[in-house]
């Protein structure tokens, strides 16, 4: 089963799947970006606020595919639970946002040049927080974790949600991270 933590910059999603790896110990965690070239080449562009952002679109997919021959289908070949902090939702909310203007329905086209490659989660925890506080929380230090930006990508998740609600888990991120991490782990025994 491959499970995935989403939300905005600020929601809570690191602090969950580090808390989570007690709980499953014998789960697959990883995270996107990754820790491999191609993740240190996404890292490199959301420091750099005049990174392109279709040349960014296309490094974090070549991270997500990587991702996924590298680790996401071997561990679930295996039988394996994989727990990714993002995943490809991420991109489509934050790069659909980032191409907004640039291309016509920008979300519809990341969506596509993944379609072909990439494999959709079984479930996916939504930990919502309002884009002011995803803001506040992250620090907002660079160009993703502006709250104007925020409320364009939470725009874009909502999209998403409507779209496959039936894979979505949505989690009122606002309240205190033990309170969330209990609901996401009633969440993970009731499908697991």
């Amino acid at each position: 089963m491959l499970l995935t933590l989403e939300g905005l910059d600020g929601s809570g999603k690191s602090t969950v799947h580090e808390a989570l790896q007690d709980t499953y110990p014998d789960a697959v965690f990883t995270r996107e970006p990754t820790d491999s070239w191609y993740g240190e080449a996404v890292a490199r562009s959301i420091s750099d606020a005049e990174a392109d952002p279709l040349a960014e679109l296309f490094l974090y997919t070549a991270d997500h595919a990587d991702h996924l021959s590298r680790v996401v289908r071997p561990a679930l070949d295996a039988g394996k639970l994989v727990i990714s902090d993002r995943y490809s939702d991420s991109r489509y909310a934050y790069q659909g946002a980032a191409l907004a203007g640039a291309i016509d329905r920008p979300m519809e086209y990341v969506r596509g040049v993944h379609s072909p490659f990439t494999r959709s989660p079984d479930l996916t925890i939504y930990l919502d927080v309002d884009p002011e506080t995803g803001a506040r929380r992250s620090g907002a230090s660079n160009k993703f974790e502006q709250s104007e930006y925020l409320g364009r990508v939470r725009a874009n998740y909502e999209r998403l949600i409507d779209a496959e609600p039936g894979r979505f888990v949505r989690i009122d991120a606002t309240r205190s991270p033990e309170t969330v991490l209990d609901r996401v782990e009633g969440v993970l025994s009731e499908v697991l």
